[in-house]
């Protein structure tokens, strides 16, 4: 994992035509449930801090925490004063009990490949944040490395042998990496992630697809410079985005689950 994100691809990952797509959902998903500004974010996870940034931008105090070193360097650059950024791990985190109005895990369950790692980052996050305040989960799609990787991207024609790779994934969820240095991940299942969420004392108010349907970059490309074809898109990302019968089609999900009050 650290070999992946210390070469730096993060920083610029949302920006481009389907982390765009990824982007736009998960702002209009957290916005459902996030507390008004001026409230306090704990963004656990949270990358080179494109979302603490934006949470910045609309009035929030964030705490961000990232195990990366060069995450936390990329953001501490941009000098922003409603941010407080330093390395933490998600499963063990430096901030006080009730500290926090929402937290965001937006990354973590993407690397932890153990059942027991996962429940403990989920209990923090409740720890953390005060009572009725929310919790906003995301997770692969155990389909995505075939949906989106094989289908969409063909990464096959580079990497033959991740084909063969696909039926253990799909298994186990545990996603090797496809080139040297490339992501290690985790991918759920729907019901195994409001699963976790239940056994880590939260309660699950709502569980989403983000993206709706995988599309191959390409296709992205065109899109999000078409306004219609843009809307379009959206449009149909969130009509089928409790289906349950279509959660694992989507690349991402998000579970939103609150700290019970009291």
């Amino acid at each position: 994992m650290r070999a992946y994100y210390e070469q730096g691809k993060e920083r610029d990952r949302l920006a481009g035509p389907k982390g765009a797509l990824e982007f736009e959902r998960t702002k209009e998903i957290l916005q459902r449930r996030m507390p008004p500004a001026p409230a306090v974010v704990a963004d656990v996870g949270g990358g080179p801090g494109r979302y603490a940034l934006w949470l910045a931008e609309l009035g929030y105090t964030v705490q961000h925490r990232d195990l990366m070193e060069l995450h936390v360097e990329q953001l501490q650059a941009l000098g922003h004063g409603s941010i407080q950024t330093a390395a933490g791990d998600a499963r063990q985190l430096d901030l006080p009990d009730s500290s926090v109005d929402a937290v965001l895990l937006l990354g973590p369950l993407y690397h932890l490949s153990e059942r027991k790692d996962r429940i403990q980052t989920l209990e923090e996050a409740c720890r953390i944040v005060r009572p009725g305040g929310p919790v906003f989960v995301a997770a692969i799609s155990r389909w995505a490395p075939r949906l989106d990787g094989v289908l969409q991207e063909r990464l096959y024609e580079d990497n033959p042998h991740f084909l063969s790779l696909l039926p253990e994934v799909e298994r186990t969820g545990k996603l090797p990496p496809v080139v040297p240095h490339g992501f290690v991940g985790y991918t759920h299942r729907p019901g195994d992630l409001a699963d976790e969420v239940y056994e880590a004392g939260l309660q699950l108010d709502d569980l989403v697809g983000v993206e709706g349907l995988p599309l191959a970059a390409a296709d992205m490309q065109s899109r999000v410079g078409d306004h219609t074809a843009w809307t379009v898109l959206l449009d149909a990302a969130r009509a089928i985005e409790r289906v349950p019968e279509l959660l694992g089609l989507s690349p991402h999900a998000i579970a939103t689950a609150i700290r019970a009050p009291g």
